[in-house]
């Protein structure tokens, strides 16, 4: 049986360099004889399930020394023709934005002027503008222009 594992460590860094805990991690399961796709927000192991799994302690090991102050793991069956497509890294913001309703207690779109710019604030600092094209995606989801993320961004840097 063939598996993938999707593993994210934090805290995420939006610009330059990837942080230490997530190349430590890529470079534990390279070790391991994965296959591996390095993303801004994760990574994407494909291997056999033995190996993969045997792996995963290594990688969350070496994440953690790293510097990482949290790892998420989701494991995926390859080779089942009936499961979903494989993990795309891009759904990292997804989950980004999921994870900041969640923290805010609302959709981004139900929020005040204040929670939205919160919102993008969050956002920064988990690294979510890094991705490509997530400045319309969060646009999209606090119902605000893409000019208005952006004002809402250069606050932050003022």
């Amino acid at each position: 049986m063939r598996l993938e594992a999707e593993f994210t460590s934090e805290p995420f860094h939006g610009e330059g360099s990837p942080p230490e805990h997530a190349v430590a991690a890529r470079d534990a399961a390279a070790e391991a004889g994965l296959d591996t796709d390095f993303g801004p927000l994760g990574t994407l192991a494909r291997g056999e399930a033995k190996e993969l799994l045997e792996a995963l302690p290594s990688i969350a090991k070496a994440a953690l020394d790293g510097g990482a102050t949290r790892v998420t793991l989701q494991l995926r069956r390859a080779d089942d023709p009936g499961s979903p497509p494989a993990v795309e890294l891009n759904d990292a913001l997804a989950r980004l934005i999921a994870d900041v309703e969640r923290e805010l207690g609302a959709k981004l779109g139900e929020l005040d002027r204040a929670g939205k710019q919160r919102a993008v604030r969050l956002l920064r600092e988990r690294g979510a503008f890094g991705l490509r094209k997530s400045v319309s995606s969060v646009a999209d989801a606090l119902g605000v222009t893409r000019f208005t993320v952006y004002n809402y961004l250069n606050r932050e840097a003022d």
